[in-house]
């Protein structure tokens, strides 16, 4: 898993790359959940709304460090994760997990080894239909997410480079 970047850090350092759109900070809506406070790795992109087969799917392969960027659209009416897929993401090694949407089983969640952010909780479970797509660009938090690229996250906030960055 690569190791984590301080965000504030990487944003002082990198202005030209700020400045270019090579580095994008996205904006300050997610809660944090899950015990890793600061993640970082290559981004898997999914496009879905309030349903999960595609999030299950992709969480039950290997993560190898990445991080699974998930754009529900900003549903607020039901979850896209719980506390099975939390613990499946954990044991296939995902790094972090970024929902533009809910997440349900807080608690559960909490006690993963991963890290996760949520725009809030939501009690209800997703619709089952397996719609959605998978490695296609997503717009999230006022910044375009592609796949490949590379996220870090921290208690400061969440960046996303084109590169794998290092300072």
């Amino acid at each position: 898993m690569a190791a984590a970047l301080a965000t504030a850090e990487v944003c002082d350092s990198n202005a030209a790359h700020l400045k270019s759109g090579d580095l994008r900070v996205l904006q300050p809506v997610f809660q944090s959940y899950g015990q890793c406070r600061a993640f970082s790795g290559p981004v898997v992109t999914l496009k879905v709304f309030e349903d999960n087969v595609l999030v299950r799917a992709l969480l039950e392969t290997k993560g190898e460090g990445r991080v699974l960027v998930i754009d529900g659209g900003g549903s607020m009416r039901c979850a896209l994760l719980g506390g099975n897929l939390g613990q499946s993401a954990q044991s296939m090694g995902w790094s972090g997990i970024v929902v533009n949407g809910c997440i349900r089983d807080v608690d559960e969640i909490n006690a993963c080894d991963i890290g996760v952010r949520a725009l809030g909780s939501h009690p209800m479970k997703s619709n089952k239909k397996g719609i959605g797509e998978k490695h296609v660009p997503v717009y999230i938090a006022g910044a375009l997410i592609h796949d490949g690229e590379w996220l870090y996250a921290d208690t400061d906030g969440i960046l996303v480079s084109k590169h794998e960055l290092s300072l």
